[in-house]
């Protein structure tokens, strides 16, 4: 600690200043008045796909297609000529590389309106992702909620996209979070 810095809560006044600055800029979800039809949320940061990483998938899902695990098969008898990822995988990380932008406050996933595996993905690749707002409607029967109707696009490090999907999903308004504890509700409070 510097000598005659302030104190916070036992921290000095830089660390706590840091804090403050980290918690205007970490976001997890949105509010339902945050979303505006038209806005894309870029994700970050990418993922690269190993084959640790799509064999560990098929194994714990069950999918023992040798097109995603035997590379001898998909090398000798199919027209991509080494192993596939399984398009879930694809899906699954996509999905979960949104949830800071979109999801982060859901009350629920709705449903999964469509899914396209657009282009393969092979071990190696780089996955990045953005979400479109297509739509937004307040719910009819509660007035602190609403479906908010999203597009994400999965594409390689080269642009090329891979997968497409679009879903909806039941967010809070702002009111809803406010009687429920806030940005960040159930977190308990540091003491010694």
């Amino acid at each position: 600690m510097v000598e005659g810095t302030p104190q916070h809560e036992g921290l000095s006044f830089q660390a706590h200043a840091a804090l403050l600055v980290q918690e205007e800029w970490v976001q997890f979800g949105r509010y339902y008045e945050e979303f505006e039809v038209g806005a894309v949320y870029k994700h970050w940061p990418g993922k690269t796909v190993t084959e640790y990483d799509d064999h560990l998938f098929c194994l714990i899902t069950m999918n023992h297609h040798p097109l995603h695990l035997d590379a001898h098969y998909a090398g000798e008898t199919t027209d991509f000529g080494k192993n596939v990822v399984v398009g879930n995988y694809i899906y699954s990380l996509l999905l979960g590389m949104s949830v800071p932008d979109v999801s982060g406050k859901a009350i629920a996933n709705l449903e999964v309106e469509s899914l396209k595996h657009v282009k393969p993905t092979f071990h190696g690749d780089t996955i990045y992702g953005e979400t479109e707002v297509l739509d937004k409607t307040p719910s009819k029967s509660k007035d602190d909620r609403g479906v908010v109707y999203v597009e994400t696009r999965g594409y390689k490090q080269d642009g090329t996209i891979v997968c497409v999907f679009r879903r909806k999903v039941m967010v809070p308004k702002r009111s809803y979070g406010d009687t429920r504890g806030g940005e960040q509700p159930g977190r308990p409070v540091p003491h010694e």
